[in-house]
C-alpha cells in the first residue's frame, strides 16, 4: 500500500522588516533576522474573556468597594483599558482584616498541618491546569513577553505552592528543638513586576504556617491576583483565609496602619519600605521588607564570554529590566572590555521587540507610562553627564509604553544611572582591573540585593562571594530562582528572607 506523503510546508521569502524593526501589534509574526517568518502564536487575548469589572475579594466572596470607586487596568502594549478594578478604602481593609481574623481563630489555625497542606496542593494543581490562561493574563496586564510569564513565572508560582504544601505538616522538623506557632493575620503588599509570583512567594508560606492573609496587589497589575482568588474559591479554601483588596497607595497604607495586622510583608521601593518601617515602629507587628536593588554583574577575563553575554542579556533585557535584582551594572575587566562591548552590541541587535503575546518576542512593553518616563529621564541624565548610549535602532509602535534595549558606556560611579534603580532594559557598563577593585566598586552603593560573578576559576568565585554585600549571588548564571532557596537583601534592599526554610520562619513564632 502506498502512503501519499503530505506536501512540505513552503516558507516564502518576501519583503519583511529587518530584525531591528517592530512589526505592528496586529501582525503577530515577528522576523527572526534571516527573512523567514514565524507562524502566529496560539496565545491571543481574544481567546480569554476578561470581566469588565473586578471586585474586592473579602471573606471568600467578591464584593463591591465601600467607596463605589473603580480605576482602569491598562494594557501597556496597546494603552487600551482591560477592565475596571475596585478601589478599596480603609473600611474595606477593616472588613478584610476582620474576615481574616475570624478565619484564623475559628478555622485555619486549628486545622492540622496535613489538612492545610491539602489545600495548598489543590491550589498548586489548579494553577498548573490554568497556567496558559494565567500566563496570558499576566502578559496582557503587565507587558512582559508571554514566553517569560509562561515558561518562568507560572512554573515557579505552582512550585512555591507545592513546596510549602510539603512543609505544612513538618514545621517541627523545619525548626528542630523549637515549637512553631502561627503569627495571626499577615498583611502583604506586592509590586507590579512579578504579580502572581510575588503573591505565591508570600501567600504560600503564610498559609502553610497557619496564618491568614490580606493581600494588596499593585495598582497596575491586579487582574491575576483576582483570578487567583477565583482559584481559591475553586479549591474550596475556607472563607476569609485569603482576602484580596485592590487599590493605590492609600489602600496599602490602611493595611500597614491597621491594628489587627500581626505581620507585614512588603516588596517594593526602598522609599516606601522606609515609611512602612517608621509607621510600625513601637508596635508588635513583625516585618519583612524586600526593597530596591542595583545589582552588579562582574565579568572577569577568564569567564566564558558567550555564556556570560547570554546571562547578562537574560538578567537585564528579557524581563525589560523590571526586576529588583536585574543586573543593571556590568563591571568588565579591562582586558576584555572591547570584546564584550562588541558582543553586547551585536547581541542586542538580535532581540525581537513587539507584541508581548507573540511567543517569539524577547522585549515586551514597559509596565506603565510613569515607569517609562522614569527610564527615559535616567538615560537622558546619563547622556548629559557624559555617558555614551548604544540602543537597538528600531521603530517603536505609536501606542503602548516601549523602550528599546540599550546600554551606556563611559559610566562612572558619579552618574545617577549607576546609582539609582532604573527598572528598565538599560545596562550601565563600567570597567575594573583587579578583583579587589571589582568588589569594592560593586559594594559602593546603598543597595545589597543581588549580584553575579562570571569566571572560570572556582576559587575566585568563593573569594568574591564572601566579600560582596548582597543577599543573593549567582555564579556563571543569573536570575535563577527556586522555592527551596531563600531570597532577600541587606542594607537599603531590606531585611528578612522569602523562599526556603527562611521563608517559613518569617511567618512563625518559635518557642
Amino acid at each position: 500500500m502506498k502512503i501519499k506523503a503530505k506536501p512540505a510546508r513552503i516558507f516564502s521569502k518576501r519583503a519583511v522588516p529587518s530584525s531591528n524593526t517592530i512589526v505592528p501589534l496586529k501582525d503577530r509574526r515577528l522576523n527572526f533576522g534571516n527573512k523567514w517568518d514565524f507562524a502566529p502564536a496560539p496565545e491571543d487575548s481574544k481567546s480569554y474573556v476578561i470581566s469588565p469589572r473586578h471586585e474586592l475579594f473579602i471573606g471568600g466572596k467578591f464584593a463591591a468597594p465601600n467607596s463605589g470607586k473603580y480605576f482602569p487596568s491598562i494594557n501597556p502594549a496597546t494603552e487600551q483599558p482591560l477592565t475596571m478594578i475596585a478601589s478599596a478604602n480603609a473600611a474595606d481593609v477593616d472588613s478584610a482584616v476582620k474576615a481574616a481574623r475570624k478565619a484564623y481563630e475559628t478555622v485555619w489555625s486549628k486545622l492540622p498541618g496535613r489538612e492545610r497542606g491539602k489545600y495548598l496542593y489543590r491550589i498548586a494543581r489548579i494553577i498548573q491546569e490554568k497556567a496558559r490562561e494565567l500566563a496570558v493574563l499576566e502578559t496582557i496586564d503587565g507587558g512582559k513577553p508571554i514566553k517569560e510569564s509562561r515558561d518562568v513565572d507560572l512554573p515557579l508560582v505552582a512550585a512555591h505552592f507545592f513546596y510549602y504544601a510539603g512543609w505544612a505538616d513538618k514545621l517541627k522538623y523545619a525548626f528542630p528543638g523549637k515549637l512553631p506557632h502561627p503569627l495571626g493575620v499577615a498583611g502583604q503588599i506586592i509590586p507590579w513586576n512579578f504579580p502572581l509570583l510575588m503573591a505565591a512567594w508570600k501567600i504560600a508560606p503564610a498559609l502553610a504556617c497557619g496564618n491568614t492573609v490580606v493581600l494588596k496587589p499593585a495598582e497596575t497589575t491586579s487582574i491575576t491576583a483576582l483570578r487567583l482568588a477565583q482559584i481559591f474559591q475553586e479549591a474550596e479554601l475556607p472563607e476569609g483565609v485569603v482576602n484580596i483588596v485592590t487599590g493605590a497607595g492609600e489602600t496599602g497604607a490602611a493595611i500597614v496602619r491597621h491594628p489587627g495586622i500581626n505581620k507585614l510583608a512588603f516588596t517594593g521601593s526602598t522609599e516606601v519600605g522606609k515609611q512602612i518601617a517608621a509607621a510600625i515602629a513601637g508596635t508588635q507587628k513583625k516585618l519583612t521588607l524586600e526593597l530596591g536593588g542595583k545589582a552588579a554583574n562582574i565579568l572577569f577575563e577568564d569567564a566564558p564570554l558567550d555564556q556570560a553575554i547570554e546571562g547578562i542579556i537574560n538578567g537585564i533585557y528579557f524581563n525589560q529590566g523590571q526586576v529588583c535584582c536585574a543586573g543593571s551594572r556590568l563591571f568588565v575587566q579591562e582586558g576584555i572590555y572591547s570584546t564584550v562591548i562588541k558582543k553586547l552590541r551585536h547581541r542586542i541587535q538580535t532581540l525581537r521587540i513587539g507584541n508581548p503575546l507573540d511567543k517569539n518576542t524577547d522585549i515586551g512593553a514597559i509596565n506603565s507610562r510613569p515607569q517609562l518616563e522614569k527610564i527615559r529621564a535616567l538615560v537622558q541624565s546619563g547622556i548629559a553627564e557624559g555617558a555614551e548610549l548604544t540602543q537597538t535602532p528600531c521603530a517603536l509602535p505609536e501606542k503602548g509604553y516601549w523602550f528599546a534595549p540599550a546600554f551606556l558606556t563611559g559610566v562612572t560611579h558619579a552618574h545617577r544611572v549607576a546609582n539609582e534603580e532604573i527598572f528598565g532594559p538599560v545596562l550601565s557598563v563600567m570597567t575594573f582591573r583587579t578583583p579587589e577593585e571589582a568588589f569594592e566598586r560593586a559594594n559602593n552603593i546603598p543597595y545589597g540585593l543581588s549580584a553575579g560573578v562570571w569566571t572560570d576559576k572556582g576559587s575566585k568565585i568563593f573569594k568574591l562571594v564572601h566579600k560582596l554585600r548582597a543577599g543573593v549571588i549567582w555564579a556563571n548564571t543569573y536570575n535563577k530562582f527556586d522555592p527551596t532557596s531563600p531570597f532577600g537583601g541587606y542594607r537599603e534592599s531590606g531585611f528578612g528572607r522569602e523562599g526556603g526554610l527562611q521563608g517559613l520562619a518569617a511567618y512563625c513564632r518559635l518557642d
